[in-house]
């Protein structure tokens, strides 16, 4: 039976606002009956979408900015406008215990760099990590980082793999997920300096995860591990690729489905394998990136995504909201940091 969680949404953030915002939150609602919403804008703006869809409006609470949080903006100019923005006042209420989570489709840096200054990193962690849920021929396995960062020193990369380890917990119910370091190549001798030691720290320390060693790019796909981990900017190209192949194969599909017109007859007969197909491969589904990292949740959706996209990211934040996934993460990371001071002290 679903709890009562209250997500705090930036209904301005995206490249459609409430528009998407408010249908997505409904779509949301049908799966969790028991969920309740504040979001934060432009009211008039919410209001008009809500009074499409009145079984969101009867469990949702609408408090009023005028201040947006442009997708053009630089972290920097985000946190000089700061307070205002509903951007800033959804996350504010995941500090003041007003919401479990916080959930936009708008500007990442900011969202990001907003998110440090509130709800502050955890006791150790310096820099937080996107974590994303990428689906496999297995099911779904957990990538991070996948764009907060700009390389990972390999102390980093160990804080980011129980990261990963601890949402595979709490999302696949996992008490010891596997986890893979992500290489230009399996051998021990593949990779920078820093991966390489990450590998060995991994390798090397008991910790409540199974490590299986250097993974490959091709491997994420295959669901060889729970846990995919990466330094950002290499996180990010490759999920930004795994999407644009995605599309890529389904162009290729639709028009080899309309080539001949025996082709179009295969097709028909073929329709509900190819329904099932494009469900798999449609990165809506998948849509929602996890800060881990810091003292609350926040959830950041693709700011294109459509009303069916960004209930995936709030169905993502619900299900973190119903794990105890801080105080053991915190637990964790206290643990690790204690053994490698211990290591380098014998």
């Amino acid at each position: 039976m679903s709890q009562a969680r209250t997500i705090a949404l930036d209904a301005m953030g995206g490249d459609h606002g409430p528009a998407v915002v408010v249908p997505g939150a409904a779509l949301s609602l049908e799966r969790y009956p028991a969920l309740k919403f504040i979001l934060f804008g432009n009211e008039p703006a919410i209001r008009a979408e809500l009074d499409k869809v009145p079984a969101l409006a009867a469990k949702a609470r609408v408090v009023h900015t005028d201040m947006v949080v442009a997708m053009t903006d630089k972290p920097s100019q985000a946190l000089r406008r700061g307070k205002g923005t509903s951007l800033w006042l959804a996350i504010d209420a995941v500090r003041a215990g007003e919401a479990d989570v916080a959930v936009s489709a708008g500007n990442t840096g900011a969202f990001m760099a907003m998110s440090k200054l509130i709800l502050r990193p955890m006791s150790g962690i310096e820099r937080p990590a996107i974590a994303a849920i990428w689906p496999t021929v297995q099911a779904e396995c957990i990538v991070l980082d996948v764009g907060a960062n700009i390389g990972a020193t390999a102390r980093e990369l160990c804080e980011f793999a129980l990261m990963g380890a601890g949402m595979a917990r709490a999302l696949f119910h996992i008490e010891r997920p596997t986890v893979g370091l992500l290489n230009v190549g399996v051998e021990e001798i593949k990779g920078v300096e820093e991966v390489r030691q990450a590998h060995a720290w991994l390798k090397g320390t008991e910790l409540p995860l199974e490590y299986r060693g250097f993974i490959e790019g091709d491997q994420i796909g295959q669901g060889v591990v729970d846990v995919v981990v990466v330094e950002g900017f290499a996180g990010n190209i490759a999920l930004k690729t795994a999407e644009g192949t995605a599309r890529q194969i389904g162009e290729y599909l639709r028009a080899a489905m309309r080539r001949s017109l025996l082709s179009k007859i295969g097709a028909v007969l073929a329709s509900g394998g190819f329904r099932v197909l494009k469900e798999k491969m449609d990165p809506r589904r998948a849509n929602g990136g996890t800060f881990l990292g810091l003292n609350g949740i926040a959830v950041k959706s693709h700011g294109g995504t459509d009303a069916l996209g960004f209930a995936s990211a709030v169905d993502l934040a619900y299900e973190m909201a119903q794990s105890r996934l801080i105080p053991r993460l915190a637990a964790d990371l206290t643990t690790f940091h204690h053994k490698l001071e211990a290591a380098a002290a014998s």
